[in-house]
């Protein structure tokens, strides 16, 4: 028998995602191989936004894809560029996790019960846009690192809060950490959240067939549509996007249901709708990639690009790297660590949020 090498990151939680498909192929009766990774985003310091977005992640990966070194590769799929890779394919997107936020605070705290003047540390333009937007006083500061660095920092008491993916808190079993989950009418995930990518090469046909085994026809919709919304809103529009679609039973059969935000990245406006559209069983991916275009056409007719306008140049001035590895946000003189009260200047913005970088969760 063949063994699949399966190409995957070296991170805890890329390893237990790569680690969880593996399972399910071993189910099936295949012998899988790991073959760990190392990509430019795991090594560098700089902010993503800098070094290319979330695709710094894959690409990597997806070079040893093409090259022959693997056979199959898992992402998460909010971490894969929404233009198709030539030569390969997306041949799996399995059950979806959890596809909200989490919130990570000291004391056990609530968002709603978090001082005004807290730290909050966010690897999202997105989480970032929403959080402010909540108008909650929250001193929200972009964050680097894996699951581990971002948790030390509320350990620590560097700072009062982080926001993650809970799909990644769950896959590591971190839920005991969770000390509230945000309702998607607070802050909408991204594109994708939750649901993971099974990517071999386009030519190989045969496990293509094997890997679809794995594909869920429920998720595989819901993403295309927000992926196809995401995709065309970046044609037009650099504000901060959040998307989530489900599937739903209407009155002639399955429906989707799509909701959408673009936020202006310092919080200062939001617009929310939300389409919903049949789901035909003939044509489901054309239907959910149909889904999401329309929603993206009202979402700019109504004014969506208007949100960051003339913030770019802004943004790119106020880029500040955030706490990588431990290290502490500067406070003013005089603070101690911890008080929410200290830090650096308020509405510190990453730039260009059009690359919609989530990195780790």
């Amino acid at each position: 028998m063949t063994v699949l090498r399966l190409g995957t990151r070296r991170s805890a939680l890329a390893t237990t995602q790569s680690s969880w498909v593996a399972a399910r192929l071993r189910e099936l009766g295949h012998e899988v191989e790991l073959v760990e990774i190392t990509t430019h985003g795991d090594t560098s310091r700089e902010h993503l936004t800098t070094i290319g977005g979330t695709g710094v992640f894959a690409a990597a990966i997806r070079r040893a894809l093409l090259d022959g070194e693997v056979d199959l590769a898992v992402h998460s799929l909010k971490d894969l560029p929404t233009a198709p890779e030539p030569g390969l394919v997306v041949a799996a997107v399995p059950v979806r996790e959890d596809v909200r936020d989490a919130l990570v605070a000291r004391d056990g705290l609530t968002l709603g019960e978090l001082p005004a003047g807290s730290l909050v540390g966010t690897g999202s333009p997105r989480r970032a846009a929403q959080l402010r937007a909540l108008d909650l006083g929250l001193d929200v500061r972009p964050v680097r690192g894996n699951v581990d660095t971002r948790l030390g920092l509320v350990a620590s008491g560097q700072y009062d809060a982080v926001v993650l993916a809970r799909a990644g808190l769950a896959r590591l079993e971190r839920l005991d950490e969770v000390t509230e989950t945000l309702d998607p009418l607070q802050v909408l995930p991204a594109a994708g959240q939750g649901a993971l990518a099974v990517e071999c090469r386009e030519d190989d046909a045969d496990l293509q067939a094997v890997l679809a085994a794995l594909d869920d026809p429920d998720t595989r919709a819901a993403v295309t549509a927000e992926r196809a919304l995401l995709a065309a809103l970046e044609a037009g529009c650099t504000a901060p996007v959040g998307a989530l679609a489900e599937v739903v039973e209407g009155e002639d059969g399955a429906e989707l249901s799509l909701r959408a935000v673009v936020a202006a990245p310092d919080g200062s406006a939001d617009l929310r709708r939300s389409l919903v559209g049949p789901l035909r069983e003939a044509a489901p991916l054309a239907d959910a990639g149909d889904l999401g275009r329309r929603l993206a056409a009202v979402l700019l007719e109504d004014g969506a690009a208007d949100l960051t306008e003339g913030l770019a140049e802004e943004l790119a001035e106020e880029l500040v790297e955030g706490p990588l590895d431990g290290e502490p946000p500067s406070r003013p003189a005089g603070l101690p660590d911890g008080d929410p009260s200290g830090g650096a200047p308020r509405d510190v913005q990453p730039a260009r949020p059009d690359q919609h970088p989530e990195h780790v969760t």
